[in-house]
């Protein structure tokens, strides 16, 4: 059975809300796009640029950002590093003056209200959201380039091949959890220790502990400012942020002036399970309410999940390591058999 090799950094991608598919996938399409005219060596060459969205793209863009997503990455801006606080200052910018910085280099003429076409009724037969970058140079000759977002964050080019990300050779290849857990077997090892070595197919394992550190540092930020963030989400339809409100019912008016005295204040109220089923609530919450307000998330392994893995993940921080499972543990053994103490 054909497989593809996946890394962990594919499944969590850091990036912007509201949609893996429909806002960071066409932001890194956008990117492709503009990296494909400097290599081409065109980019000082265009004079006119129009962006097509299709089906899916086209019916919810406007609710999922895809055109603020792909003026972003058209103006070189990276979902990873750029400051989300300046997403509605650099659109505003765009669309008072029609003008953009291509790969923030190169300005030329671009009227998002124009140029940024909505095609609600038509859809590309490879996957439904697609979308198309037209530009004319100054020759009038045109160029074209159609990508499509896969889901993910995943981009796919239309006639590319396979990429060489998905050619890397892997000691122990995985499609099914039997499969995983045949090598878990098989090795003695547990999963983490497969994943691992997987991974040093990549990269040496210092950069990976290090770049999965960082990840778990943007969920904690996420969190702990989904925590703290009041107000209306955008969207037009008026629903208020929950999590700040919870997170305060659950405080009571404990003081705390960071993310790890606010956790020091959590653990003070106790292991009695619904107060946990609130506090992995609230995290879940903040997380989604950061992705609804083109906050900065972690894809886990969608932006649609993006709350679930990082509200899990506080809880044990919080919670979890405290109590270290005092009751039993649980495992598989070698023979695949699940053992109780």
């Amino acid at each position: 059975m054909s497989h593809e090799s996946i890394s962990v950094f594919d499944m969590f991608k850091i990036g912007v809300g509201p949609s893996s598919s429909h806002t960071l996938g066409p932001w890194r399409a956008a990117q492709r796009f503009t990296a494909s005219l400097q290599q081409q060596n065109l980019l000082q060459h265009v004079s006119k640029l129009e962006v097509l969205l299709y089906g899916s793209l086209a019916k919810t863009g406007i609710g999922h950002g895809t055109d603020i997503a792909v003026q972003l990455g058209l103006s070189g801006d990276d979902p990873v590093t750029f400051d989300v606080s300046n997403i509605s200052q650099k659109i505003s910018h765009i669309s008072a003056n029609q003008k953009l910085l291509l790969a923030g280099e190169i300005e030329i003429a671009f009227n998002p209200a124009a140029d940024i076409h909505f095609l609600f009724t038509e859809t590309l037969p490879f996957h439904p959201n697609a979308l198309t970058f037209l530009v004319t140079l100054n020759d009038s000759n045109t160029i074209a380039e159609t990508y499509y977002s896969i889901g993910g964050g995943f981009v796919k080019k239309e006639g590319e091949t396979e990429s060489s990300q998905s050619s890397v050779i892997l000691p122990f290849p995985v499609n099914t959890a039997n499969e995983l857990l045949h090598w878990c077997m098989k090795t003695g090892m547990s999963i983490s220790e497969i994943v691992m070595e997987n991974e040093n197919a990549w990269r040496n394992e210092q950069v990976t502990k290090l770049g999965l550190l960082n990840i778990w540092k943007i969920m904690q930020e996420c969190i702990f400012r989904g925590c703290h963030r009041e107000g209306i989400l955008p969207g037009g339809l008026q629903v208020k942020r929950r999590a700040a409100l919870l997170n305060k019912k659950l405080l009571k008016e404990k003081q705390y002036s960071d993310y790890n005295t606010w956790v020091q204040a959590l653990k003070q109220g106790g292991m009695g399970f619904n107060y946990i089923l609130d506090c992995v609530s609230c995290f879940a919450l903040a997380v989604n309410e950061e992705n609804a307000s083109f906050g900065r998330v972690v894809t886990a392994p969608t932006n649609g999940a993006a709350g679930v893995i990082p509200a899990v993940l506080q809880y044990y921080v919080a919670f979890a390591m405290v109590t270290m499972m005092k009751n039993y543990t649980i495992f598989i053994n070698r023979s695949g058999s699940w053992q109780h103490f």
